[in-house]
């Protein structure tokens, strides 16, 4: 398995088979950004492969890893040396996880902004082409991280470049840098994170670049999923202990002439409207 950038990673734990076979399996595919992004969209998707024999999850990360925090420990550390500790990194995480394939593309995040970037675009394609995944896990359309948006929007072209008959059936956009509990309840997709809490921790705590380098995901990620759980419905009691939001992207890739900025604000729209009516109601 080839990709275009010369530091790409393919990574099966175990090396139980090939590459392509790795991928082939694969029902639940995460495809991020960066380094530790898959386990904080995409824990529930893990948890799914975990506890049913006939599933695997892969996941594929875009970027190289350059230009993190780092403070303390790794405060001196080179962007090429962070970029060999993120990938040994997300390599644990899959190992941990029991990912059946984990793919590290390496790509510079200038490159990804870049639309059409050629290679981009094809090693995009070639995973999407070589795996029918059941799930799609991707950023989310109003993320606020650019690198996050460009990963999404290449995403989607590549799905969509793919005959109809073998675009995946669910594709869901999930929130890192910036919560969906915005969304109105009706267009929020419910990813029960609150599984496997041990292992939750295990795969964030992976992250130690980060982690030590100033940014307190671990703590972070399972804060949110709490919060999440408990401020869904007011007078219900919690039935996970942990949700990441997800919105269902599904119609931006069964129909290709449907507009990503269009469908966001549509759903911006929709929040517009749900304020304004309750305001209104109790006057």
């Amino acid at each position: 398995m080839k990709f275009s950038h010369s530091k790409a990673d393919v990574y099966v734990p175990g090396d139980a088979r090939s590459p392509e076979a790795a991928l082939a399996a694969v029902t639940h595919l995460c495809v991020a950004a960066h380094q530790d992004d898959i386990e904080i969209m995409a824990h529930a998707g893990i948890s799914d492969c975990l506890e049913t024999a006939d599933k695997a999850f892969g996941g594929v990360v875009v970027t190289n890893g350059a230009g993190s925090s780092r403070i303390g420990p790794y405060a001196q550390f080179t962007d090429e040396q962070m970029q060999e500790i993120r990938r040994e990194e997300q390599r644990k995480a899959a190992d941990i996880g029991s990912y059946a394939i984990q793919v590290q593309l390496a790509h510079p995040s200038a490159d990804v902004k870049q639309a059409g970037h050629a290679g981009v675009a094809a090693d995009l394609t070639a995973i999407f082409s070589a795996c029918s995944p059941e799930v799609v896990y991707l950023h989310q359309p109003a993320d606020k991280h650019d690198t996050h948006i460009a990963v999404l929007l290449r995403c989607l072209t590549a799905l969509r470049s793919l005959p109809v008959e073998r675009r995946p059936k669910r594709v869901l956009g999930c929130e890192v840098w910036r919560d969906l509990d915005w969304l109105v309840d009706a267009d929020k997709v419910v990813l029960d994170s609150g599984r496997h809490p041990a292992l939750a921790a295990d795969l964030l705590k992976v992250f130690d670049s980060q982690i030590s380098g100033g940014k307190r995901y671990d703590l972070a990620t399972i804060g949110r999923r709490c919060a999440n759980a408990t401020f869904h419905t007011s007078h219900a009691s919690d039935k996970v202990a942990g949700i990441t939001w997800a919105v269902d992207l599904t119609p931006l890739v069964t129909d290709a002439t449907l507009d990503v900025n269009a469908f966001i604000a549509a759903h911006i729209e929709r929040l517009k409207a749900d304020v304004a009516g309750r305001l209104t109601r109790y006057r």
